[in-house]
């Protein structure tokens, strides 16, 4: 796993992962809803826009909306930097699939994870505001 200062991160817990997922599913679906189709009649816009922030958001930042929420990093497991929008968008539609999610090793690292070569970390608290 990513060592951030010599020391080994401890993988953030599930709640907070499973929670950064819903937010992501909600949004595209309401995206989906507002721009494109009901979700429920037709699914394809929802995945695709599902994917899309994927490969964007968590490839070249690290951080979807939900990700942000949670304070959480998707980040290399090699050196701890944005995984790219390529494994960004593969890690998206395994994890559209559902079951590489749920195939998890002791450092709750899923399938989708593994094969794309990321981990999941706690970002760092956001700053206080000074007054």
């Amino acid at each position: 796993m990513v060592a951030e200062s010599n020391q080994q991160v401890q993988a953030p817990s599930l709640a907070r992962r499973f929670g950064a997922l819903m937010v992501d599913w909600m949004l595209a679906a309401l995206l989906s809803l507002g721009f494109f189709a009901d979700p429920r009649v037709n699914p394809v816009p929802a995945m695709v826009i599902f994917i899309a922030a994927y490969a964007l958001f968590a490839g070249l930042t690290t951080q979807t909306p939900g990700m942000w929420t949670a304070r959480l990093r998707c980040v290399s497991v090699v050196d701890g930097r944005p995984i790219g929008v390529l494994r960004g968008a593969l890690r998206g539609l395994l994890r559209y699939l559902v079951i590489p999610v749920l195939i998890m090793d002791a450092d709750r690292r899923g399938l989708h994870d593994r094969l794309v070569g990321s981990t999941i970390i706690s970002a760092q608290p956001y700053p206080a505001r000074s007054r």
